[in-house]
């Protein structure tokens, strides 16, 4: 690294040795005639003269309208005027440019440097050797942070050696410009190589690019070089009308868009170049914002997506939307500025015009940033929602706690975009000038009225803030109320969604709930009865369902699912066939039924294999004579089928 410090700085002194000493001061001839200058300025006849002579037409010079004119007819002049003067000062480009050229040559040259042209080779020679060296030692990858690194370094080799020198007045400000317009050139193209479009797209949109960079830095140095403005103007509208014809070109070659789409593409363009050209920047900017900055908002948020591992994370939103944020809020600021600094734009001396343009910059700001809450209060409950809907590993604490969650952020999102949205419109009416005092008390008294009206909306809302207070109910709990029951879906702020174990969807009003049975918190107790022969043994039927009970119990799939065992309570009741044993379990709440299923299975199994015979309905015929019964059914028998024909 020494040797390349030594080289830059070897550079920077070649540079400043190229300078002779400074131009020799002004002869006494001059000094005399520059004071008499400044005194005859400072003359009161001569400024009262020069102040009755200002605006006095000489050619090229502005007309000035009637001071009683209006805005579009000052508008319409200023217009004319400038067409006028572009039209004329289109010839004069050569000489001008010669001029300026021969100005900024004989300004370095006075002072020892060589020609702006060969310093301007040098810095970009310096640049792409710094550039080289950091592409041998580093490498490079194939991401645009990869592409951008170089960039970088090529910039800052370039910075350290045109801050170090004291360049002369005129190649200063020309090197800048123009190194400046050659740098976001080089950031455009790495940008287009990352974006997924053609190659042929891409090679026009680079040309398109370059021209507009350099028609930039020409229009910037214009003044500074001496050259009039009419012809910076016609210069500026030279370059346009080739940016024109290259944009409507590509629209062509390389859309696959029908040919009326290309048409109305091609027709805006136009228009935006007229509008352009009649200097109505502002209109000019919104056109372009309305072209662009849908495509280059969702680049900017793809490219700031990919420096975060999950883009719906907290730090991926604030990242994304923050950077959109970013650069909707330049884009603002430029159009502020771009008003600010036209004089001649239709409409801007009128208060109306103006107040309603910065009110609607500053409303466009406030939505971003309502935007930006929005996304992130957003994205936080969604999280949770996600985080909250596995509770297979948790105590029976963080489980309710996170279903209780679930109920409660729907809720509060809810009730969030609607004070976010409600907020973000009463500011940017206020900002675009309506009184919003008045709104908000007239809307109070309307809110009042509302609620005298509509009595079972205010009823189901406070119906529903109480049940959530209670926490009477979850979603994912079945529930029961009235006629309706089935497990909770979702809420809004009226209702609740009940899913039917069926299929069918019951969307219920708060306020015709009434007592809610809650099946699904904490446990369940789950009863059933079984009925046995008379002649059952009791204690060895318990002891059989203890065993099953165990047996359920150590059930990988069925164990995790019981807080108490399987037991049978007893004898329950003497039926008509048999006796009515009773059993009992507890289990998690929602699984009774499946683990009961599985119980019967077992319990049928066992007790068939151990002698246990289950009641089954008999009928008694003939009372006591049981084989008189027999008898009679045999002869009954016998006699059917005496009857029945011989084949």
């Amino acid at each position: 690294m020494k040797w390349l410090l030594s080289l830059i700085a070897g550079l920077s002194i070649a540079f400043n040795a190229m300078a002779q000493s400074p131009a020799p001061a002004p002869a006494p001839v001059a000094e005399q005639k520059i004071d008499e200058l400044v005194r005859l300025l400072q003359d009161p006849e001569v400024q009262t003269w020069l102040k009755s002579r200002k605006g006095v037409g000489t050619e090229g010079a502005r007309p000035t309208s009637p001071p009683h004119t209006s805005s579009l007819a000052r508008w319409e002049t200023a217009a004319r005027t400038r067409v006028h003067e572009i039209v004329t000062a289109i010839p004069a480009i050569p000489s001008e440019i010669a001029a300026a050229a021969l100005r900024t040559r004989h300004d370095a040259a006075s002072r020892g440097y060589a020609p702006v042209f060969f310093i301007f080779a040098g810095l970009i020679l310096l640049g792409l050797l710094a550039e080289g060296l950091y592409r041998r030692f580093v490498g490079s990858r194939d991401t645009l942070a990869g592409r951008l690194a170089p960039i970088g370094i090529f910039t800052g080799a370039m910075a350290i050696v045109f801050f170090a020198v004291e360049w002369p007045p005129l190649a200063r400000i020309t090197l800048l410009a123009y190194l400046s317009a050659f740098i976001l050139f080089r950031l455009a193209i790495a940008c287009l190589s990352a974006a997924d479009i053609t190659r042929s797209l891409r090679t026009r949109l680079a040309v398109l690019i370059g021209i507009i960079c350099l028609s930039v830095a020409t229009a910037a140095v214009g003044e500074p070089l001496g050259v009039p403005l009419a012809v910076t103007d016609a210069i500026s509208y030279c370059f346009s009308s080739i940016i024109l014809l290259l944009a409507i070109e590509a629209v062509w070659a390389t859309s696959q868009r029908p040919r009326a789409w290309k048409a109305a593409f091609a027709a805006f363009i136009v228009t935006l170049w007229l509008v352009w050209s009649l200097d109505m920047r502002g209109l000019f900017w919104i056109g372009i914002y309305a072209l662009i900055l849908p495509g280059v908002l969702n680049t900017v948020g793809r490219i700031a997506g990919t420096f975060v591992a999950d883009p719906a994370s907290l730090r991926g939103i604030l990242l994304v939307r923050g950077a959109r944020a970013a650069v909707i809020a330049l884009a603002v600021a430029w159009l502020a500025l771009v008003w600010e600094f036209n004089p001649d734009t239709l409409g801007q001396r009128d208060p109306v015009i103006v107040a309603l343009f910065y009110g609607g910059l500053k409303s466009v700001l406030i939505l971003v940033c309502a935007d930006l809450v929005w996304q992130l209060a957003k994205g936080w409950i969604d999280r949770t929602l996600r985080v909250a809907t596995d509770t297979t590993l948790l105590v029976p604490a963080d489980a309710a706690r996170r279903a209780r969650f679930r109920t409660l952020l729907p809720i509060f999102r809810n009730a969030l975009a609607v004070i976010v949205a409600v907020m973000a419109a009463l500011i940017v009416l206020a900002e675009l000038g309506v009184q919003i005092g008045p709104l908000i008390a007239g809307a109070g008294i309307f809110g009042v009225a509302i609620g005298f009206g509509s009595q079972t909306l205010v009823k189901d809302i406070i119906s529903g803030v109480f049940y959530m207070l209670d926490d009477a109910f979850r979603v994912g709990e079945y529930i029961q109320a009235k006629d309706y029951k089935g497990t909770v879906e979702g809420f809004s702020l009226r209702s609740v969604r009940l899913r039917h174990h069926r299929g069918p969807v019951f969307t219920v009003p708060f306020g015709e709930l009434g007592a809610v049975e809650n099946m699904s918190r904490d446990w369940v107790i789950d009863k059933f009865r079984i009925t046995v022969g008379f002649n059952t043994d009791i204690e060895n039927a318990r002891k059989l369902t203890k065993k099953v009970g165990a047996e359920l119990k150590d059930d990988p799939e069925l164990g995790k699912l019981f807080i108490e065992p399987l037991k049978m309570k007893g004898v329950e009741d003497f039926a008509d066939y048999g006796i009515v044993l009773s059993f009992a379990m507890t289990t998690v709440p929602g699984m009774q039924t499946y683990i009961r299923r599985k119980a019967y299975a077992k319990i049928r199994e066992v007790f068939l294999s151990n002698g246990i015979s289950f009641a089954q309905p008999t009928v008694q015929v003939g009372g006591d004579d049981k084989g008189g019964g027999a008898a009679a059914a045999q002869a009954i028998r016998a006699q059917q089928a005496g009857d029945a024909p011989v084949e």
